[in-house]
């Protein structure tokens, strides 16, 4: 069962949030923890949230950008996280919806929260969807209280996004800041993968899975196969994608995925939880002095940007 594993290394990445010294960091030492030739056939999938609370989202998607000419044999999958999904809401980059109708329809179920989040305004907003408008806004809170610390512009901290691309939080001049290919990048995420064959080390041997991963998880007690149509068919009638930004909605694995032996993998949540078949690797969840880490398949080791290796 062993021999399965040879050039079918999957690394997945968690929440990088704008940090281009940790993901700089966690790829190095993905490189010299993996053999060298498992490495350069990697399947890589970022879970998502490049963008925001870090000072360097501009790097990070230069970075990401230049990996497939940087590794050409290995596959590059980027996730798009809710911060990445506003951040492309609030460019326009986002598919209309499929029925037709505008953007500003989505906002009418949130309105409640426009004044205290302060929704963008400015120019380009009148078809916006709701969470680029979140995203831009600024928030009239200081403090974050679940976070416990201070706000960055919006209910998003998006502040930092801005600054990178040299425009001031809420300038409506970002469009043009950010260049072309960093728009095709956010455009091109993809909110959901499925990958076959990925092998993971468990205590009872080499299992063979399916794997699927979404930034933020799959609601359990809900058709999977109706959930990963709307997923992959970028439905953005929903002002707020649940799969991208839900908390305990979307925590569980669905039994579904459990009795077909599917690894559920996710970022977003602001921990590290390997249980079974669900595992959620975001340890850093956007804070400067918690880690970016990543998980590794089959030998589910768990990489960190903080680790040190020897060369």
């Amino acid at each position: 069962m062993s021999e399965p594993q040879k050039g079918r290394v999957v690394c997945c990445i968690g929440d990088i949030h704008g940090y281009i010294t940790k993901l700089k960091n966690v790829w190095s030492n993905l490189e010299n923890a993996i053999d060298p030739s498992d490495f350069s056939t990697a399947t890589v999938i970022f879970l998502g949230d490049y963008c925001d609370r870090g000072p360097d989202t501009r790097h990070v998607i230069d970075f990401l950008i230049a990996l497939s000419s940087r590794y050409p044999r290995q596959k590059h999958v980027f996730i798009a996280g809710n911060h990445d999904f506003a951040f492309a809401a609030f460019l326009h980059l986002l598919p209309p919806p499929p029925d037709g109708s505008p953007f500003s329809e989505g906002w009418k179920e949130y309105e409640a929260s426009e004044e205290r989040e302060g929704w963008f305004k400015g120019d380009g907003y009148e078809n916006m969807q709701l969470q680029g408008r979140r995203w831009s806004g600024t928030i009239k809170a200081k403090f974050n209280t679940s976070r416990g610390i201070d706000y960055m512009g919006s209910i998003y901290d998006a502040a930092p996004t801005f600054e990178s691309y040299g425009v001031p939080h809420g300038s409506a001049d970002l469009v043009k800041a950010v260049p072309d290919e960093h728009k095709k990048f956010l455009a091109d995420l993809v909110w959901v993968h499925e990958e076959d064959d990925v092998f993971m080390n468990t205590d009872d041997g080499v299992k063979c899975c399916k794997l699927i991963a979404v930034h933020a998880g799959l609601e359990k007690g809900k058709d999977v196969k109706e959930q990963l149509k709307l997923l992959k068919a970028r439905d953005t009638r929903v002002p707020k994608v649940e799969h991208l930004s839900g908390r305990k909605s979307v925590w569980d694995i669905p039994e579904g995925l459990i009795a077909s032996s599917t690894i559920l993998v996710s970022g977003h949540h602001g921990k590290l939880h390997v249980e079974g078949l669900r595992l959620v690797i975001d340890e850093g969840g956007g804070y400067p002095h918690k880690p970016v880490a990543a998980i590794v398949l089959p030998s589910m080791r768990i990489i960190r940007d903080t680790d040190e290796f020897k060369k």
